[in-house]
């Protein structure tokens, strides 16, 4: 099942690091067959408070997303960002052709 790594970066510095970091990180997702969905995109905030930008990457699967992330190519980039941009990323399934939440929402009431 596809999965995702979604990250919420920064706000804070486009230092020369960073644009560095972008340049490079194209190239480490293709190991694993990963690409960019949402990148350096204008968002609009419709709910709270969403400071910094938004970054959605597509995987085959988990796996893929966790051998990207701790993959050494990967690894030897990430300071690049880190030094001058905060991020939160959550690496995350996503949910089979024809789903249903109304199900969900049976399926977890069941459950209490």
């Amino acid at each position: 099942m596809t999965a995702y790594a979604i990250a919420h970066i920064g706000p804070g510095e486009l230092h020369e690091e960073v644009f560095t970091y972008m340049d490079r990180i194209q190239s480490t997702f293709a190991p694993f067959g990963g690409h960019f969905l949402v990148h350096a995109t204008p968002h609009e905030v419709l709910e709270g408070e969403w400071r910094g930008g938004p970054v959605l990457v597509s995987f085959p699967d988990l796996e893929a997303g966790r051998a990207w992330y701790r993959s050494a190519a990967y690894q030897e980039i990430l300071p690049l960002r880190t030094r001058h941009l905060a991020g939160d990323i959550i690496l995350v399934d996503g949910v089979p052709e024809g789903y249903d939440a109304g199900a969900t929402a049976d399926r977890l009431r069941a459950a209490q």
